[in-house]
C-alpha cells in the first residue's frame, strides 16, 4: 500500500517541474549548449535512455507501453518508433504540453498520446510495458517500490525502471547540486544500494509474480543513475 509519504513527495516533484524549473528541463530535450554539469546530465540521461531502450525488444509492435514520467517525451517517441502504442503520462501539465507540441508527424507505426496525472492511476489503463526513467528517484525506497507493485497490477511483459545507486560519488553529486540555484533544485533524491532495493522487491507481495533479469549502471560526471529490468516469471 503507498504511504502518505508517497502523495507528499508527489506533490512537491510536481510543483518542481511544472512551476520551478520547467525551462531549465526543457533544455536537455534541445541541441542547446548547457553548462557544465547540466551537460553531464544530458549526456548521462541520453545513455540511460539508451541503456533501458537495450531492455526492451527491437520490434514492439503490438505493445502497449506506459511511459511513466514521460518528461519531454524522448523515451515515448523512440519507443513509438519500434511500433508501441504509448502512454505517456507526467505530474507536470506543462511539460506534457511541451511533449506534445514536439511529437514528430511520423512515428514509424506506433503512437503516442501524452496525459498529465499520477503515472500510477488505474484510469490509464493495463500495459504490456512500463518503463520510468529517473520517475521514481525521489521516493524513499519503500515507496518506490510500493510504487512498482502498483504498476505491476497492471502490466502482463516487463517493467524497467531507474533509481539512484547508493555511492560515495553519489554523495558528492549531492553536495554539488546545492550549488545550483535554489529555484533550480530538484526535491531530495533517495539513493539506496542495489542489494538492498533487490531485497525490498522480493519482499513485496505485490511483486511475487516478478523477477529482476538484469541491472546496468550509467555513470557520467554529475549524472549516476542505474536501470533495473523486472519481468513476470
Amino acid at each position: 500500500m503507498l504511504a502518505v509519504t508517497y502523495t507528499k513527495r508527489r506533490d512537491e516533484v510536481a510543483v518542481y517541474f511544472d512551476r520551478t524549473a520547467l525551462d531549465a528541463w526543457k533544455k536537455f530535450a534541445t541541441d542547446e549548449p548547457l553548462g557544465r554539469i547540466r551537460a553531464t546530465v544530458r549526456a548521462g540521461r541520453d545513455r540511460m535512455r539508451a541503456t533501458m531502450l537495450s531492455m526492451l525488444p527491437g520490434n514492439l509492435q503490438g505493445w502497449r507501453i506506459l511511459d511513466a514520467g514521460c518528461g519531454t517525451g524522448a523515451m515515448s517517441v523512440e519507443l513509438a518508433r519500434r511500433g508501441a502504442r504509448v502512454v505517456g503520462v507526467d505530474l507536470s501539465p506543462a511539460i506534457v504540453a511541451h511533449a506534445d507540441s514536439g511529437l514528430p508527424e511520423f512515428l514509424g507505426g506506433g503512437s503516442v498520446q501524452f496525459l498529465s496525472g499520477d503515472m500510477l492511476s488505474a484510469a490509464h489503463g493495463e500495459f504490456d510495458a512500463v518503463v520510468a526513467m529517473d520517475s521514481l528517484i525521489h521516493y524513499r525506497p519503500a515507496d518506490a517500490v510500493a510504487a512498482l507493485g502498483a504498476l505491476a497490477a497492471r502490466t502482463s511483459r516487463k517493467i524497467v525502471f531507474t533509481f539512484p545507486p547508493r555511492t560515495p560519488a553519489l554523495a558528492v553529486m549531492h553536495a554539488a547540486g546545492r550549488l545550483f540555484p535554489r529555484g533550480d533544485r530538484a526535491p531530495a533524491i533517495e539513493p539506496v544500494s542495489p542489494s538492498a532495493l533487490t531485497r525490498r522487491i522480493s519482499a513485496e507481495a505485490s511483486l511475487a509474480d516478478w523477477a529482476i533479469a538484469g541491472t546496468e549502471r550509467v555513470s557520467g560526471g554529475f549524472y549516476k543513475s542505474q536501470a533495473m529490468e523486472l519481468v513476470r516469471k
